[in-house]
């Protein structure tokens, strides 16, 4: 399934900028209002971890919404960072041998079929490797094609409450005027794509 791939791919290019990650950074802020670095790995290794329930629970027993709780980064926050966004690689890797299944999302109450969940997954991935990537100064090297997936799916999101929420990559758009693919991603996604350490504590 294409967008599997295209999923392994954007793990496999966050996963630089999270070995990146060192404890004294816990504290900088980040793109997502109100989240420090800490926070916003929390959030994003209680989400992978989630995801990754859900979709090894495929068509049987619903996840319920507490696994998708913020994590405990531990001593070592990179190595959390990256174990969970492997955890969550495999587990779409594996369902991919059946690509007609579907996936309970209970923070969007609804079940949407894996091919879409893997997209919702690919353009978090992407979006908070950004932020991520952002706060520590520096900028994800991205293919042009996951760009390309990133966009139809920042596009096609659901609104609702779940778009609302703090640091989610679903927030509604704060800017205009984007110059380009990613730049627009990110607008439609609450992001300046011009946030910067330096900017934000101007």
């Amino acid at each position: 399934m294409e967008i599997i791939d295209l999923h392994r791919r954007a793990a496999a290019a966050v996963a630089p900028v999270l070995a990146r990650v060192r404890p004294v950074d816990l504290g900088v802020p980040t793109p997502c209002t109100g989240w420090d670095l800490r926070a916003l790995l929390e959030h994003m290794t209680g989400q992978d971890h989630g995801f990754a329930a859900a979709v090894r629970a495929g068509n049987g027993t619903d996840v319920d919404v507490a696994a998708f709780a913020p994590r405990p980064l531990g001593a070592e926050p990179a190595v959390a960072a990256a174990a969970a966004l492997a955890t969550v690689t495999g587990a779409f890797a594996e369902a991919a041998a059946d690509p007609a299944g579907t996936v309970w999302l209970p923070e969007f109450r609804n079940r949407f079929p894996l091919e879409q969940v893997a997209g919702f997954h690919l353009i978090d991935t992407l979006v908070h490797g950004w932020d991520v990537a952002a706060s520590l100064g520096l900028a994800p090297d991205y293919d042009d094609d996951l760009v390309a997936a990133g966009l139809t799916v920042a596009e096609s999101v659901p609104t609702g409450a779940f778009r609302e929420q703090p640091g989610s990559p679903f927030a509604p758009a704060l800017t205009s005027g984007a110059t380009d693919a990613w730049d627009r991603t990110l607008t439609l996604l609450g992001r300046d794509p011009a946030w910067s350490p330096a900017r934000r504590r101007s």
